[in-house]
């Protein structure tokens, strides 16, 4: 089959978790025997243009404009569609399967698609195709009700909003002959916000690639200063929606009977990393925060294999959390939200604890469980690392997709 891969981010300009997901699906495409391509955006002219990425053959689009348009532009952005077009005439898929294409690429690439592909599906893996932010309404935080208003649409969006937007949206997924979501979680915040023919496919791990041997570890650890201490790790884009207050307030808890802890902060020191430095500060454990900056791939596998505990507090719908795969694959367990997919990924006890992130004694009276137990710790990153080999398995994921494409592509040519 020729498959193309749409995605507004992929790497390796991006390294977020919808990017990376997309890249991993499609890469294990490739290694199933598939003709694969990838059209993406970037924001300059002089990174346009086609690239191979560890053998895929990946094309990008410049595209920049004003983020108050961004409503309007994520329904049609017209230099972009032209683009795609040109491409699409230009490779002839079997199959076309969008991922996020709610920033550059827009929505109306499912309609352009569905003249040129064979089968046109769509992944959605946030709450963009119904919201304008992330999802953290009073509503779904206190009562789990995903149910939004266009009140809160203009609440999120300011004089940003498009009243027409969502209807758009639901339009133009009327030209995906499939829609998946990457969480049970997703599939019913979907369903109570009028997108109701979504199915279910949870994101891939190739749990084989994240061993890091004893010596990589420990020049990690003194790279970062973290002998003799505890590190929790706190990995991803940094934003209060990822919970990163949330984990200083229990931190400032955990220290008090665990003063060796540490939060160790893997991502980008931006603006919210100087948010949280002065809030340290404030709770008086600015020397127990470590930030790595930003990580390549491989140094980011050594900030697990080299943390204790792996937090994942996030107070929106997360609608995966690609950092709990991770962190089981990696032999950690998880102190990990109640909100979004993480119960689906963690299992409570078992792999790890599940808390409600909005009271930060409970992350620390969890994590203290696990700093004070090593023994029921490793016992959970194994059953963690089994649990994610059997039930994220990237190659299982990888067959589940072929099969759709195969079973519409069938059905097509009928």
């Amino acid at each position: 089959m020729k498959i193309l891969f749409l995605s507004d981010d992929f790497p390796p300009d991006s390294f977020g978790g919808a990017g990376i997901s997309t890249y991993e699906i499609a890469l294990g495409m490739k290694n199933a025997g598939h003709e694969v391509f990838v059209v993406t955006t970037c924001r300059k002219e002089s990174e346009a243009g086609e690239i191979d990425y560890n053998g895929l053959k990946v094309w990008k689009i410049a595209n920049d404009y004003p983020g108050k348009w961004r409503a309007y532009v994520s329904l049609y952005n017209r230099p972009v569609i032209r683009k795609v077009e040109e491409l699409l005439k230009k490779i002839k898929p079997d199959v076309v399967h969008a991922n996020n294409i709610h920033l550059y690429l827009s929505y109306h690439c499912l309609r352009v698609a569905k003249r040129y592909a064979k089968a046109v599906i769509i992944t959605l893996r946030d709450a963009m195709s119904f919201n304008f932010a992330k999802l953290e309404t009073k509503r779904y935080l206190e009562h789990f009700d995903y149910r939004t208003t266009w009140r809160d649409h203009v609440k999120q969006a300011g004089k940003r909003w498009n009243p027409l937007r969502n209807f758009g949206i639901k339009r133009y997924l009327r030209y995906a002959d499939k829609i998946f979501a990457i969480s049970r979680s997703l599939q019913a915040a979907l369903v109570q916000n009028g997108i109701n023919d979504a199915e279910v496919i949870h994101n891939g791990i190739d749990a084989r690639e994240w061993g890091v041997d004893a010596d990589t570890t420990a020049r990690f650890r003194v790279k970062y200063g973290l002998q003799n201490k505890k590190a929790l790790l706190f990995s991803g884009r940094l934003s209060s929606s990822k919970g990163g207050e949330k984990a200083l307030q229990a931190l400032a808890l955990i220290v008090k009977e665990a003063p060796e802890a540490v939060l160790l902060v893997a991502g980008n020191i931006d603006e919210y990393a100087e948010v949280m430095k002065k809030q340290a500060k404030n709770l008086g454990i600015e020397k127990n925060l470590i930030f790595t900056g930003w990580m390549e791939r491989g140094e980011i596998k050594a900030a697990y294999a080299a943390s204790d505990v792996v937090l994942m507090p996030s107070i929106c719908l997360d609608t995966f959390g690609r950092v709990n795969i991770e962190a089981m694959a990696s032999r950690k367990p998880v102190v990990g939200t109640c909100y979004g997919g993480t119960p689906e990924i963690v299992v409570d006890g078992v792999t790890g604890y599940i808390v409600n992130p909005l009271h930060p004694e409970e992350i620390a009276e969890k994590t203290l469980d696990l700093l004070k137990n090593p023994e029921k710790a490793e016992k959970f990153g194994e059953a963690g690392y089994d649990r994610v080999k059997t039930n994220f398995n990237l190659e299982d994921k990888v067959r589940e997709y072929i099969s759709v494409y195969e079973k519409l592509l069938r059905g097509n040519n009928n």
